[in-house]
């Protein structure tokens, strides 16, 4: 190979970075959508050391979620029901993964969310029924139906792993509680 040729093919890779680089910003910016307003934010900023305060507002947050996909599916001048609920799934999804993340931070702190844990474990029960009237729901078309069906499954398949899981912690951190309580007793 002639040095001029080796010269040019040493040169393109600077070449093609900058105008790599050039190219970017000009890409689509996939624009996610969050789930939680500016006040719900603000409201886990404040707590975000507190999961006594900070997990219920999760839960509560969830509960809001399903509770507008569920007033949605009963008005019947709502069009496109199927974007719609897929949507308001998708929120509620976000969310209850969200308070999931923040139930496995706070445990591997070792902090004690025994009573949080009992009240999450009392929505859970609450979110699978309230999936389950929404998948098993009459009158619904085929075509409505599929729109939605895939973010339906993954929530009931979160919140149905999940309950085991929150169980399971609650467990731990009881028996924890108590092994702790022995210790001190203890002279």
């Amino acid at each position: 190979m002639s040095g001029k040729a080796e010269r040019n093919i040493r040169v393109r890779p600077w070449l093609v970075f900058p105008a790599l680089l050039c190219l970017l910003p000009a890409a689509p910016a996939q624009t996610r959508h969050d789930p939680l307003n500016q006040l719900e934010i603000d409201q886990l900023r404040d707590t975000a050391q507190e999961p006594e305060k900070r997990l219920p507002l999760y839960v509560q947050f969830a509960r809001e979620r399903l509770v507008a996909v569920e007033k949605m599916r009963a008005d019947p001048k709502v069009q496109d029901r199927g974007a719609q609920t897929h949507d308001g799934l998708d929120d509620f999804l976000s969310v209850y993964n969200e308070l999931d993340d923040n139930v496995d931070n706070f445990a591997d702190r070792r902090d004690d969310i025994r009573k949080p844990l009992k009240l999450i474990i009392e929505a859970d029960t609450e979110f699978q029924s309230k999936l389950r009237a929404i998948k098993d729901a009459a009158g619904v078309s085929p075509q409505e139906a599929s729109q939605y069906e895939f973010v339906l499954q993954d929530a009931l398949g979160t919140v149905d792993d999940s309950i085991d899981d929150h169980r399971k912690l609650l467990a731990e951190q009881e028996e924890a509680a108590k092994n702790k309580k022995k210790r001190k007793a203890q002279p």
